[in-house]
């Protein structure tokens, strides 16, 4: 099970791991597995008294909802919380702090074994307080009135939309459509590496102004994020399918939240640009 996100790829590297250890459904033959009939039940040792193995409840949906949930409701509480006690004049140093700090505890969450509850929570504090000072900055500063809104209600609009579209196996994680979702995300990231460092030494590619070109960048960005909850839906399937423990729950409610961080950025950038041409 290979995926784009590099955190959802975490429970095909987990199923694996469970399978050659034979735990879950992966339990050698007359060993219960999850949810088997036996499974969590005393059996005999070597000393004759019973022992029990560790009860690890298989991971389920809405396992996933809940904790997605969890944690859009902090990334939204942080964001209210930063926009209301952050002074206009450090909006540009909260942002570019809570940006910085968002990515590299990111990258530890993603390249850990497993996810820990604690720092997904506080990732999505601080997502929270980039969130908001980004949405202060284009209301407050930028003028842009009723945009983030919009933002957000287009947002969950997309998502709801790709789930009902996924459900309805109208759109399937097909190895062919995740082999060009990996080459176009990874392009897509090396372009705005790229367009990053140029910006820091003064060249303006166009890539994010209101222009021709900023549309069309803006409106593949919205596109391939979009698409990349097939694949985050897929790899969740899977991971309850193979009977993964509940605490991979948490590992793929953070891929969610990455994913819906990241649209909401484009949108509202987009949105920016089309208040901007008015």
């Amino acid at each position: 099970m290979k995926t784009s996100n590099p955190v959802l790829s975490r429970l095909g590297q987990a199923a694996e791991r469970e399978r050659a250890a034979g735990y879950g459904p992966y339990a050698p033959a007359g060993q219960p597995g999850y949810g088997q009939p036996g499974y969590g039940e005393p059996y005999p040792t070597a000393t004759g008294y019973p022992a029990s193995p560790p009860a690890v409840r298989p991971m389920t949906i809405d396992d996933v909802v809940v904790k997605t949930v969890t944690l859009l409701g902090i990334t939204g509480i942080s964001a209210i919380a930063a926009w209301n006690l952050i002074p206009d004049a450090l909006t540009g140093a909260a942002w570019m702090g809570a940006a910085l700090t968002g990515l590299v505890l990111g990258l530890v969450i993603s390249f850990m074994r497993m996810a820990n509850p604690a720092l997904v929570v506080v990732y999505a504090v601080i997502e929270g307080v980039f969130v908001g000072m980004v949405s202060k900055f284009f209301t407050n500063i930028l003028g842009y009135e009723g945009i983030v809104l919009q933002a957000v209600v287009a947002t969950f609009g997309v998502f709801f939309l790709m789930a009902m579209l996924y459900k309805a196996r109208l759109i399937r994680a097909t190895p062919k459509f995740t082999k060009a979702m990996i080459a176009i995300m990874g392009g897509l990231f090396a372009v705005m590496l790229i367009n990053f460092v140029l910006a820091l030494f003064g060249v303006n590619t166009g890539l994010r102004d209101s222009g021709p070109v900023g549309y069309i960048f803006s409106l593949v960005c919205i596109v391939v994020a979009s698409l990349s909850f097939i694949l985050n839906f897929n790899e969740i399937e899977e991971g309850v399918r193979m009977g993964l423990p509940q605490r991979y729950s948490w590992t793929a409610a953070f891929g969610i939240l990455v994913g819906l961080v990241w649209l909401y950025l484009e949108i509202l950038r987009l949105l920016a640009y089309l208040q901007s041409d008015d």
